[in-house]
């Protein structure tokens, strides 16, 4: 087969969805090495990692007419390449149904509350349209919580739509002697946006210090959107962080911390649980399913339970060490090998389809 994958996700230096489009193409590429993989994009992107002989990057827009990217540039790319599927990545499939597509609707937060995404009308208003209109063939989930959710609010029959769970890179694993010991920390890893709750894990924190001494570690893009956060001592605002760097932070952190509201599965999580870090997270129900019972679940409105949390992560090594244990064995049963096997099945699907549907 000869697939196109949406590479604009990875015209934004980190994120979970460049994560996803850069894990992704690369599992598939090792997995299938029978298939070819083109990255497509009408923006500039980075090549993601060593270089693969079947995961190939296409020029963007060959003339004017094709800077329309989802009406005609992207038709061309594909036609020019004679691809047999195209994924995008990222709530978007092109706007002629000429060839099978297959969408990633990773949540459903742009609909759920606009103060999250206050610049995502055009995900609102096109990506319903491209359901409901069948231009995705077929379209994948990062959790069965998103993906019935999606059934119910855009009426997409059950076949139509699959969850596939995220991987975790082989790089994240615990690190038991970090370059650099520093004063006990909770971090918290993730793009610093409305939806993540960050103003009640700053008033957690604030509680707790007087009993843990801990510091409080942000790391991660501040989008455009963030309330910013005054500076104060013990708190580190760290920005866009090397994924290189991460698996020490998770290691050497008391707890990774993830209140957010609303997640499709919540990627740092299952990083932090494959470096072997105590997880305190919200009860949302996509993160339940990356986490089990491997994780502290909390109310995610409720300061005193979250203080109390804290408290307890800095003052019980004992639970610290068991929830490590738990964690090691649930990240486990996750990998991006399966992601990618998984997702070439909805690719032939969508084929098998489309064909019947012409």
């Amino acid at each position: 087969m000869k697939l196109a994958i949406d590479a604009t996700p990875l015209s934004v230096p980190t994120g979970g969805v460049a994560r996803y489009t850069a894990e992704l193409s690369r599992a598939l590429a090792r997995a299938f090495p029978e298939d070819e993989f083109w990255l497509v994009s009408d923006q500039r992107y980075p090549y993601p990692g060593a270089p693969l002989p079947n995961l190939k990057c296409s020029r963007g827009p060959a003339n004017v007419l094709e800077r329309r990217w989802w009406l005609w540039g992207l038709q061309g790319v594909i036609s020019r390449l004679a691809i047999d599927v195209f994924h995008g990545t990222d709530f978007a499939v092109p706007y002629l149904p000429l060839r099978p597509s297959v969408m990633t609707l990773h949540d459903l937060s742009p609909w759920l509350d606009p103060a999250w995404h206050a610049d995502a009308d055009r995900v609102r208003r096109r990506t319903p349209v491209l359901i409901r209109s069948g231009r995705a063939t077929m379209i994948v989930t990062p959790s069965e919580a998103i993906r019935k959710a999606a059934m119910e609010r855009f009426r997409i029959p059950a076949a139509r739509i699959v969850a596939v769970p995220l991987g975790v890179s082989d790089c994240f694993r615990p690190v038991f002697f970090p370059t650099a010991p520093r004063k006990p920390y909770f971090l918290y890893v993730g793009t610093l946006e409305p939806r993540k709750n960050l103003g009640l894990l700053l008033q957690a924190w604030r509680a707790a210090r007087p009993d843990t001494d801990a510091e409080l570690v942000l790391a991660g893009r501040i989008r455009t959107d963030f309330e910013g956060i005054a500076p104060e001592p013990g708190l580190h605002v760290l920005g866009p962080v090397e994924e290189s760097a991460l698996p020490e932070l998770y290691s050497g952190a008391l707890a990774c911390v993830y209140p957010s509201f609303y997640e499709g599965f919540g990627l740092p999580v299952l990083e932090a649980m494959k470096c072997g870090a105590p997880v305190i997270t919200s009860r949302d129900p996509a993160i339940h399913e990356v986490a089990g019972d491997a994780a502290l679940r909390l109310d995610a409105q409720e300061v005193a339970a979250w203080t109390e949390a804290l408290r307890h992560a800095a003052a019980d090594a004992g639970w610290r060490q068991a929830m490590a244990a738990k964690a090691l064995a649930r990240a486990a049963g996750f990998s991006w090998q399966e992601t990618a096997r998984r997702t070439r099945e909805v690719y032939v699907e969508a084929a098998q389809r489309f064909r019947r549907r012409r």
